[in-house]
């Protein structure tokens, strides 16, 4: 019953949040209700000795809510799955090459980038970490973050051709991130681990490629079920057993969810519900369904983003490290797209505006917040959780806020079709 609480004290919330905004604020959605909920939370603080007891309260109920297991175990695979079955593959497969290195190698370069730069910088502040837990920093929130990127791009106005650059390489990074993640982590905690280039390739391989291969796997099966019936209910009931199935075979086999739930909404949306399959009628009332889903979902999570400010203890005394993590994630933002555009031969070529809108659109969000809450304590988990935090609430807030303005000056022609 506790988790009844807490889920519909959230859903109220969400609820009384997305009102507001919507009577008054009229910010994109989930920049609206986490924009209130910050809002909230520094009215909390300030308030703290006036309202101990509704202060207490609210800071139980958030922290109840374990984000890193909320959120990649469970949320991240809808959310996932219902950016996916809107995508269409031919949009996809013409910006493959693009898609593939900037979910790769970028997040590599930005990784080292990141962490060495974080390394040398900080001590500026006041504050002094080992090389290695300056890695793990980088791994990340080297990752744009496809819940914040499908969720605002999509109101932004962006260029069709960029949008799917943005939006696949957020879909596809995961694999590459949590690879590095893992690895750094491991390593920072002292475990032994395979450093080889045969170790690190079979961990990628496990975790990326076969989860990719389960979610093709799972989408195929699903969207031939659905083929085989009349019916929407049917149709949503085949699609939920696949998201939450798949999450479960995905941890069962150690491979990654979130990719197989791309790889399985990729599959059902652009064949599982094609016309030769369901009515226009039944595809209707899929994409409702997974519209709604995806509307709920963020509403919750960026609530949650917003009011995670209440357990960051001292976040005030970070301020100068936040500064600076913000000006790093963005040079390397800048420097892993720059030296890909200029080495590799892309079919289509990169002006100056597209790269600008490639590195203001690559937005941090919830899953870099969940990763910094999965640190060990010992491991200066609360410096990196508060420098990520404020990385966050730039990347929402003021990119999401001004991607759109920032192509709104430059015409379509202009970014690269």
């Amino acid at each position: 019953m506790e988790l009844y609480y807490s889920f519909s004290a959230l859903i109220v919330l969400s609820a009384i949040f997305s009102y507001i905004n919507s009577r008054f604020l009229k910010l994109p959605p989930s920049i609206g209700v986490m924009v209130i909920a910050l809002l909230v939370s520094l009215g909390l603080i300030a308030t703290d000795t006036i309202f101990p007891r509704i202060f207490l309260r609210i800071t139980t109920l958030i922290g109840s809510v374990d984000l890193t297991e909320i959120l990649m175990g469970a949320m991240l695979n809808f959310l996932l799955f219902a950016g996916a079955i809107h995508i269409h593959l031919e949009d996809l497969r013409e910006q493959r090459l693009p898609i593939i290195v900037f979910s790769t190698l970028s997040v590599l370069m930005s990784t080292f980038i990141i962490g060495f730069l974080v390394y040398y910088l900080l001590p500026f502040t006041g504050i002094q970490i080992p090389l290695i837990q300056c890695l793990v920093f980088g791994a990340l929130i080297s990752p744009t973050d496809p819940i914040a990127v499908l969720g605002i791009l999509k109101q932004a106005g962006v260029p069709k051709s960029i949008e799917t650059k943005i939006a696949g390489e957020s879909l596809f990074n995961d694999g590459m991130a949590v690879v590095i993640f893992i690895l750094m982590l491991a390593l920072a905690r002292g475990e032994e681990v395979n450093t080889t280039f045969g170790g690190i390739t079979m961990l990628f391989v496990k975790e990326a490629l076969g989860g990719i291969a389960l979610g093709l796997a799972l989408g195929f099966v699903g969207s031939k079920m659905i083929y085989k019936v009349d019916g929407y209910n049917v149709h949503v009931l085949i699609t939920l057993a696949i998201v939450m199935g798949g999450h479960l075979a995905a941890q069962a086999l150690h491979m990654s969810g979130p990719l197989a739930m791309v790889a399985a909404g990729l599959v059902v949306g652009n064949y599982g519900k094609n016309p030769g399959a369901v009515s226009d009628m039944e595809r209707d009332y899929i994409d409702k369904f997974w519209e709604l889903i995806d509307e709920i979902l963020n509403a919750i999570l960026f609530l949650i983003i917003g009011f995670e400010l209440l357990l960051i203890p001292d976040l005030k005394q970070f301020g100068w490290a936040g500064m600076i993590a913000i000006v790093v994630v963005l040079l390397a933002r800048f420097i892993s797209i720059y030296v890909p555009v200029k080495l590799i031969p892309f079919k289509n070529k990169f002006g100056k505006k597209s790269i600008a809108i490639l590195v203001w659109g690559g937005l941090r969000g919830g899953v870099s917040i969940a990763l910094a809450l999965s640190i060990d304590k010992d491991l200066n988990k609360d410096i990196f959780l508060a420098i990520t935090y404020f990385v966050v609430l730039f990347s929402i807030i003021v990119q999401g806020l001004t991607v759109g303005k920032l192509t709104k000056r430059f015409p379509e022609e202009a970014v690269g079709e």
